[in-house]
């Protein structure tokens, strides 16, 4: 049975395809993301990332967090590193968090098709209930992982 599904040019060939086609893609992005976050940590100071998203900023930095999201290109191939290096100069995991999902749920590209396609009553519906519902279970996993002393390795 096993032999059937992966012989004669159907699930196994399905599937090397689909893998050829999600690496190539992948080759495509991430050069330029590396690139993208080489100079990031490079010319962005740690003190401007900490007074903007460390633990002194006030409740504005999730705002920050969420327009820096959807201006991020590439999904999560790009949005992780990114995460990674906001956290080693001194974002809080609250405001990680928040960039991370907002990645996901607001990219400006990914928008515009949405109300092209579904409209503009439905996106705005959307953030309304995501955004909020992401923000604050940002702040409540932030907040537990902190107080038990959560470290990201490095």
């Amino acid at each position: 049975m096993l032999w059937g599904l992966l012989g004669g040019g159907g699930l196994l060939s399905e599937t090397v395809n689909n893998f050829w086609t999600f690496s190539t893609q992948m080759a495509k992005i991430l050069p330029c993301a590396f690139v993208l976050i080489g100079l990031f940590e490079v010319w962005v100071r740690k003190e401007t990332v900490e007074r903007h998203l460390g633990r002194g900023a006030g409740p504005l930095c999730y705002l920050w967090a969420v327009l820096l999201a959807a201006t991020t290109v590439g999904g999560i191939y790009v949005a992780l590193p990114v995460a990674h290096s906001l956290y080693r100069k001194g974002a809080k995991l609250g405001v990680i968090f928040t960039y991370v999902g907002a990645s996901a749920i607001c990219r400006i590209p990914m928008t515009v098709f949405e109300a092209s396609f579904l409209g503009v009553k439905f996106t705005a519906v959307r953030f309304s209930v995501s955004l909020p519902l992401l923000i604050l279970t940002s702040i409540l996993l932030g907040r537990y992982l902190e107080g038990r002393g959560y470290r990201m390795p490095e």
